[in-house]
């Protein structure tokens, strides 16, 4: 009983914030129940230069999983460039209501973060496909949505210090 109440207030709250989104036309994979973008309602959404976009997921688990990978392709016209997302790739570990192993059924709400790094000048207008992926490579969920990169916000605020930046690259 607990659990569907806990499953219902979250629903509840995250329906208020949702980010229309559309299903990938390239890769495979279902709508997730919501998705909000932070600071984004209706696309194009607007990500600032070198600072984390976040993405809110609450997805339905079509099977039990053991592990779990978010694989990020930014399409600019013709120019198809998978977009890495390091260690935020890994699912599992950014999962705010459970932990892998996965259940079938279970409703997972899921925090990604993606950097927008200084390699998307600022003005880029993009589409950006993201999957989530089994340990098999099957792809169970897939959103698209249009960005455009924007100036960085001032203050520190979802931004990476330059350790972290090099890095990672």
């Amino acid at each position: 009983m607990l659990r569907l109440f806990v499953f219902l207030a979250t629903i509840l709250v995250v329906r208020g914030q949702s980010t229309a989104v559309n299903r990938s036309n390239v890769f495979p994979g279902e709508l997730p129940l919501n998705v909000h973008i932070e600071g984004c309602v209706t696309p194009p959404c607007r990500l600032p230069q070198l600072q984390d976009a976040l993405l809110n997921i609450v997805f339905r688990a079509p099977r039990t999983m053991q592990s779990m990978s978010t694989l990020a392709t930014a399409f600019l016209g013709i120019l198809v460039v998978p977009y890495p997302l390091g260690q935020n790739a890994i699912t599992c570990n950014f999962l705010q209501n459970s932990f892998c192993p996965i259940l079938e059924g279970e409703v997972l709400i899921y925090k990604l973060k993606m950097y927008i790094a200084p390699t998307f000048p600022v003005g880029t207008q993009a589409t950006v496909e993201f999957r989530v992926v089994d340990q098999n490579n099957s792809a169970f969920i897939c959103i698209r949505v249009p960005i455009l990169i924007v100036p960085a916000i001032g203050g520190s605020f979802g931004s990476r210090n330059s350790t972290a930046i090099a890095s990672e690259h």
